[in-house]
């Protein structure tokens, strides 16, 4: 009986750290233990353990006892190996702790605090962290009722609908201080100071702070202001990012921890600059304002995501006059003062809204884009800041995105590869290391089997999907019929108009033409969420259904993106769209995860792509160049994909040898592996960073 205690102690521990969810046993371990309870929580193993009495956990245990063995050995191996990458490579770790902060936070499926691409980079970023051993902590907020679930109506509208979480049944627990009393920490909001629960999640050796406002001690209003992920108005906006920025800070305060350098994932936790100056201050460590702010400055690091200046949250005068006033009086500075740090600098409009980004760059001594191209246009949005210096000389450099190999690289195919190699670790090899010309001469037959298992995963997905929607509805269609012969392109992303996820129907007419004239079958994929508010977005969705609709099965609409769907998706489509309007995608990272599982990006010359594409891997749809107007743009960009489709991509799909293989095309597929992997891995990322903006 002692045994099988230690041993369910051991399985919730291993539960609620999600390093396991990047492990190559990881989620089938949990899955095998309990296959019905693994699939009604959405795979998530603490809310599975929790409806799993102790005496069926150690019966289910008993046939996977070996492999729970080696797992949970592999972790304790992994929290005390003092040997990492990062040790090894670097020599020494960091003279102190890099404090990540973001909005969200993408680590799993089962953890609802992400809503796309800004929230996966930031999990990934902490991945790595984790793996290369860089000494991280990382701060954001715990919602209550997450990110809007995307439910399709009959008609192909989206219904956002949202859920209370119990965080019990999450894998999070209460922070402790280090008196061993649950933390929690005070925002100043209007006149009253709301009362903040912190929790953490273990992302391997990387903890995760998270702020809840959910608390008994305040009003029903402030107990909604950590909701919903992005959700409610301006006002709801700015009390969010107080508390991830101020409360943030003043956590990690209250835990004991004195970051070394601050690291803002966005312009969203900013105010966490003027809670730094704030605290100089009260220390004696600055004797005005404008001294405390350049003391914060040197360790502080701004990452910038959004290429298009309105993009940028931003504050209206009353909200800063209604949320800031005390950091005025805290400051020493007049209100007009205070609001000249969310300003253009030497800007004397006082009606002006207050700039988030805008403070993130008076605030921070480093500042980058999230690809070579971001950088450049991120220089030139924010040339003015900097006054009279010349374009190439504004300080904002660029550390390209990239994704956590582990976590989106199928496992199947990294044993498979790393066998060929004899390399178990070859994902994690840096660029330029000789194994990669190696995962080039892999065996086409077994390849292709891999991809082929893949296609027929993401398929059974697909109709389950389908089967959950029109349960819902009361319809009674049935599912797709989806070809795992036929060439599958997916498009899988956030419906905003500039990703353009309607331009392949811009011409009906010819793309009917180019499918009619293959030699065989090609069937399409969407999925994607719009914000519930951007009302443009949702009816491109609308858009996307009627369009699938009158294909007659060649074009199937997905609902509920998420990671799951993600991964799935980019594990098994052959070719990955994507065809922002250049140059506003800063980086775009859906892209990568394709590549490094042997799909072949078909993508506008924009984000990531300029710097990945390397006219063997893939393909590039456009000119790179600019256009008299969007519309001239878009026709030139739908008349350039409908070309590559017809002459290119679908004749090198369709070109078999025996057996119906298509070399050729596996030649390019795993080209895609061995270039995308090294180069666009968070683990480059992370080093990236080291180098170039945590290090002194």
């Amino acid at each position: 009986m002692k045994t099988s205690t230690i041993a369910l102690e051991h399985l919730a521990a291993l539960a609620r750290d999600l390093w396991w969810c990047w492990q190559p046993d990881g989620p089938a371990f949990f899955a095998d233990l309990d296959p019905a309870g693994w699939a009604r929580t959405g795979h998530n193993p603490v809310a599975m353990l929790a409806d799993l009495p102790p005496a069926e956990q150690t019966k289910a245990l008993l046939p996977l006892q070996a492999r729970f063995e080696a797992l949970f050995a592999s972790r304790v191996a992994y929290l005390g190996d003092h040997t990492t990458t990062w040790h090894a490579t670097v020599g020494a770790p960091l003279a102190g702790t890099v404090a990540y902060f973001s909005a969200e936070f993408g680590l799993h499926e089962s953890l609802p605090t992400y809503s796309g691409g800004l929230g996966i980079l930031a999990g990934d970023h902490l991945k790595s962290a984790s793996d290369l051993g860089v000494p991280l902590v990382a701060v954001g907020l715990l919602y209550r009722e997450g990110y809007v679930r995307q439910e399709l109506t009959p008609h192909g509208a989206q219904h956002s609908a949202f859920e209370p979480y119990d965080f019990d049944r999450l894998a999070v627990t209460p922070a402790l201080t280090p008196e061993g009393k649950p933390c929690v920490v005070e925002v100043e909001i209007e006149a009253r100071r709301v009362a903040c629960r912190v929790f953490v999640v273990r992302v391997g050796r990387v903890p995760l702070y998270l702020l809840d406002t959910d608390v008994e001690a305040n009003s029903a209003a402030d107990r909604a202001i950590t909701a919903r992920l992005y959700g409610g108005d301006r006002t709801t906006r700015i009390q969010q990012e107080l508390v991830l920025g101020v409360g943030g800070a003043r956590a990690l305060e209250a835990l004991g921890i004195e970051p070394r350098v601050w690291h803002l994932n966005e312009g969203h936790s900013a105010f966490l600059l003027l809670e730094r100056a704030r605290r100089a201050l009260v220390r004696g460590h600055a004797t005005s304002a404008a001294q405390a702010i350049e003391a914060g400055r040197r360790g502080a690091v701004f990452t910038t995501h959004t290429p298009v200046e309105a993009g940028h949250d931003r504050f209206e005068r009353p909200l800063v006059e209604r949320f800031l006033p005390h950091y005025a009086e805290a400051l020493g500075v007049t209100l007009d003062a205070l609001m000249a740090l969310g300003h253009w600098p030497n800007e004397h409009n006082r009606g002006a809204d207050f700039n988030m980004t805008l403070l993130a760059l008076h605030g921070c001594a480093r500042q980058n884009g999230v690809a070579a191209l971001h950088g450049e246009v991120s220089r030139e949005m924010f040339a003015r800041f900097y006054g009279d210096l010349p374009l190439d000389e504004v300080p904002i450099t660029h550390v390209t995105n990239g994704v956590h190999a582990p976590t989106w690289q199928c496992a199947e195919l990294r044993g498979l590869v790393g066998a060929h190699v004899e390399d178990a670790g070859f994902a994690e090899r840096a660029p330029g290391d000789p194994v990669w010309s190696k995962v080039e001469s892999f065996d086409d037959t077994t390849f292709w089997a891999w991809r082929m298992q893949s296609k027929r995963r993401l398929f059974g997905l697909v109709s389950a999907r389908h089967v959950r929607r029109e349960t819902r509805n009361g319809g009674h269609a049935p599912a797709p019929e989806l070809d795992p012969t036929a060439l599958t392109i997916g498009f899988a992303r956030r419906f905003a108009p500039y990703k353009r996820a309607t331009l392949l129907f811009s011409d009906l007419q010819r793309l009917e033409a180019i499918l009619a004239a293959a030699p065989g079958p090609v069937q399409f994929l969407f999925a994607g969420k719009a914000h519930p508010a951007d009302e443009p977005g949702k009816r491109l969705i609308e858009q996307v259904y009627r369009a699938a609709e009158a294909s007659g099965g060649r074009v199937v609409l997905i609902e509920g993106y998420d990671m799951e769907l993600g991964r799935a998706l980019t594990r098994g489509v052959d070719v990955w769209l994507n065809n922002p309007r250049r140059p506003m995608e800063a980086s775009g990272t859906s892209g990568m995860k394709a590549g490094m599982n042997g799909g072949l990006n078909l993508s506008i010359s924009d984000g990531w792509w300029p710097e990945g594409f390397d006219g063997h891997n893939g393909w590039q749809i456009g000119e790179v160049r600019a256009f008299a107007t969007e519309a001239e743009q878009d026709a030139a960009d739908a008349a350039s994909l409908y070309t590559l489709l017809e002459r290119e991509v679908l004749p090198l799909w369709f070109e078999r040898g025996p057996g119906g293989v298509p070399h050729a095309w596996i030649a390019r597929a795993k080209r895609a592996i061995a270039t995308v992997t090294p180069n666009f891995s968070t683990h480059r990322q992370v080093r990236d960073y080291v180098d170039l903006l945590y290090a002194d």
